[in-house]
């Protein structure tokens, strides 16, 4: 293949760089979208179970993690979760809202996979995909991006290319060492909205409970959520754990309110001078029953009746149920992990063009930025208006 000329090269062909890609192309730009993989928005296609909880109608900066907490607000206010739903919208894709806001395709992923390309289209982007890049190089007449089938010249390339989470499906620190490549400093990365793990010998008693899940309140550093949270062989997995994780740093206690809303405390005393039936009993009603017989086993190992245990017994039990404290020794990882913290300095960036301070015609998109959201389409989110913040730039 002879060397292509564009206007812009946009490297990863996800959420972010299909977005931006469009927004370009639609403005006129020659965009040409590389990507390693053959089946793109592979990401996008499995998220939401498979229907893709593509934005969070709530989606602001008070969702995101960053060193530089107020680089997002930019790019999120200009391309808001409204102007992705008219997008969904206007290719007639029927969705719905669940819980806290966030929005699912009725149908399936594929949907907003196939509005992406069509979008693309439409801005008459030209597709490279199976197709690896191997170095971006720069010089007086801008960038060339070097690929297995040959070079791309254009005076601005855009890396969409993510971060290090789930490899199965091709993720790669590409992003990474191209901004090493060209000086812009990274802020350590980590995996994010991962299952946390224990210990064995200390998760023992908890591990035959995998499968057990109750609403909780987590709470570890400046992060706290109420969500679901669910038992695992090896730790605590759910909606819960997977927000706390993106703020747990190793060493940190996670505290838990496993009966958020009642006084575990007082009900267990009153309890006993109504002369009820066991520990196990009253803390059925407020928590599994499996959970429950479990937590009165490891506080209460005689399981003596509740006449015959004094208040401060039992308001310990009680307190250990409003705020079960747990160390974890670590995460699932990124294997497991829906994002990665950390990534591409937002300082060395423009949060009005994504592009580089230092690098003319350098672009940073998507989840390879050091801005992380919360679950629940905050994410996506992101992605769209990074990359619209970009395309708008070209």
């Amino acid at each position: 293949m002879n060397a292509i000329h564009a206007d812009a090269v946009v490297i990863g062909a996800g959420a972010a760089g299909m977005m931006c890609a469009a927004v370009a192309g639609q403005r006129g730009r020659r965009v040409v979208l590389v990507d390693h993989a053959t089946r793109i928005g592979e990401k996008i296609r499995i998220s939401g179970g498979g229907r893709c909880n593509f934005t969070n109608v709530h989606c602001g900066p008070d969702n995101f993690l960053s060193e530089n907490p107020a680089f997002c607000r930019s790019a999120l206010a200009r391309y808001t979760a409204g102007h992705f739903i008219e997008l969904v919208q206007r290719h007639r894709i029927s969705w719905h809202e669940k819980h806290r806001g966030q929005l699912f395709c009725d149908d399936s992923a594929e949907e907003i996979v196939s509005m992406l390309k069509r979008e693309c289209e439409a801005g008459a982007v030209r597709w490279l995909t199976g197709t690896r890049v191997g170095r971006v190089e720069r010089d007086a007449a801008g960038f060339a991006a070097h690929t297995d089938d040959g070079t791309l010249r254009a005076p601005a390339v855009v890396i969409a290319t993510g971060g290090l989470s789930i490899p199965k499906i091709g993720a790669t620190d590409f992003g990474h060492r191209i901004a090493k490549q060209f000086g812009l400093p990274l802020v350590p990365t980590r995996p994010a909205l991962v299952p946390l793990t224990f210990d064995g010998a200390a998760w023992a008693p908890y591990a035959e409970l995998a499968g057990v899940s109750l609403e909780a309140r987590l709470q570890c550093g400046a992060g706290a959520f109420l969500e679901d949270l669910l038992f695992t062989h090896r730790g605590l997995s759910g909606p819960a754990i997977l927000q706390i994780s993106s703020y747990w740093r190793e060493g940190a206690t996670v505290s838990i309110d496993l009966a958020p809303g009642t006084d575990a405390a007082s009900a267990l005393v009153a309890a006993k001078q109504s002369r009820r039936s066991g520990a196990a009993a009253v803390l059925g009603e407020m928590l599994p029953r499996r959970l429950a017989a479990r937590f009165c086993e490891t506080a209460l190992p005689d399981q003596r009746p509740l006449a015959d245990l004094s208040d401060r017994a039992l308001r310990a039990l009680g307190d250990r149920v409003n705020r079960w404290e747990v160390i974890p020794n670590g995460s699932e990882g990124y294997r497991k992990a829906e994002v990665t913290l950390g990534g591409v300095d937002t300082r060395a960036l423009s949060s009005q063009s994504m592009e580089a301070r230092d690098v003319p015609g350098l672009f940073f998109i998507g989840e390879v930025v050091d801005v992380t959201g919360h679950l629940g389409g905050h994410n996506f989110q992101w992605a769209w208006a990074s990359g619209h913040a970009a395309g708008m730039a070209l």
